[in-house]
């Protein structure tokens, strides 16, 4: 006898919820800040060893206003998560108030990452 529901698909539904979130979003920014330093150490070889305009497309590419608000979101995002982590691990009796943390991170988060973007951005369309 079989199921006549799906039960596969709910195996795929999501349910970690917004410590898993942010636990995803701590691991990608991570990443992010490791491609930006790869590409910073690339373009410093080639430059060095070829003098060649490969080097000089890649430190164009990061050099960019966009790229940099990317590179901005993961450095911040990371440190300010980072912060938390070492706070929630130094004081164990604060991990009851792990999701207060975690919007009180956000709290801090959205408005120093609103208006330095907005600054990026003004400067990058006015070219300042």
């Amino acid at each position: 006898m079989t199921l006549r529901r799906r039960v596969w698909l709910q195996g795929l539904r999501y349910r970690g919820g917004l410590p898993m979130v942010v636990w995803l979003l701590h691991r990608i920014t991570g990443l992010g800040i490791l491609l930006f330093v790869g590409m910073h150490v690339i373009a410093a070889f080639f430059l060095q060893q070829f003098g060649n305009d490969v080097a000089i497309a890649i430190t164009s590419l990061y050099e960019s206003w966009p790229f940099q608000i990317v590179v901005y979101f993961c450095v911040l995002y990371h440190a300010l998560n980072g912060l938390r982590v070492t706070i929630l691990d130094i004081w164990p009796q604060l991990l009851e108030y792990q999701r207060e943390a975690i919007w009180i991170q956000l709290a801090i988060f959205i408005p120093i990452y609103g208006l330095t973007i907005f600054i990026m951005i003004q400067n990058g369309l006015i070219g300042g």
